[in-house]
């Protein structure tokens, strides 16, 4: 499929499921897709070559539980209204776009969550501390933008996170220890950053992990003899 998507779309309003990824879909996303508040399942562009912003009218979508932009070139900041999206589960991804500003601090709204990927973009500004609201995520993944400030102690209460990626960004200050409290974790990277100090002997806690990366930072002090625990 080719061409926009047409206004007229916010005419399906008892639809609970619209899929139109991985085609050449172009021009930007028309603000009447909030009439669609009957989705639930999944509202997926993923995959095309969308342009212009995310509209904040996708803060209406309250039932829905997958929403997935990925793979397009959307650009402009991730709209406030998305912490509204309180329904969403299996994925928030958006990455791949051309997203700028900073990430909202009401994606801590989004408690439900398991996925969430903003990797990829140009955001900017610090990681929300709220971002300690998503106890149930599964997967963080906020690489390759350009987040500046220190990694949130907060991050500690997603203990049932598996993978963990800040590399790529400007994240300075240490790694707070907080990070031994995400004991499910398999991945862990937060290379090339600013990072300082010392690693935290709390990393021996990690012992799921089988990818660890701290490469590219500036990490002082000694390798703490609890690594040997991993």
């Amino acid at each position: 499929l080719s061409g926009s998507i047409p206004s007229t779309v916010g005419n399906l309003i008892s639809i609970n499921y619209f899929s139109v990824g991985d085609n050449k879909l172009s021009g930007s996303i028309p603000k009447e897709i909030g009439n669609l508040t009957s989705l639930t399942s999944c509202l997926c562009l993923y995959n095309n070559q969308l342009t212009g912003d995310i509209p904040s009218e996708i803060g209406n979508l309250t039932n829905l539980t997958d929403l997935e932009f990925q793979s397009n070139q959307l650009d402009g900041p991730i709209p406030a209204s998305i912490g509204n999206l309180v329904s969403l589960t299996t994925s928030l991804t958006l990455a791949s776009n051309q997203l700028s500003g900073n990430i909202p601090s009401s994606i801590g709204n989004l408690v439900k969550l398991t996925n969430l990927n903003l990797g990829g973009n140009q955001l900017s500004g610090d990681i929300p501390s709220s971002i300690g609201n998503l106890t149930n995520l599964t997967t963080l993944y906020l690489q390759s933008n350009q987040l500046t400030g220190t990694i949130p102690s907060e991050i500690g209460n997603a203990t049932k996170l598996t993978n963990l990626q800040l590399h790529n960004n400007q994240l300075s200050g240490s790694i707070p220890s907080s990070i031994g409290n995400l004991v499910n974790l398999t991945t862990l990277y937060l290379s090339t950053n600013h990072l300082g100090g010392s690693i935290p002997p709390s990393i021996g806690n990690l012992v799921k992990l089988n990818s660890l990366n701290l490469s590219g930072n500036q990490l002082s002090g000694d390798i703490p003899p609890s690594i040997g625990s991993l």
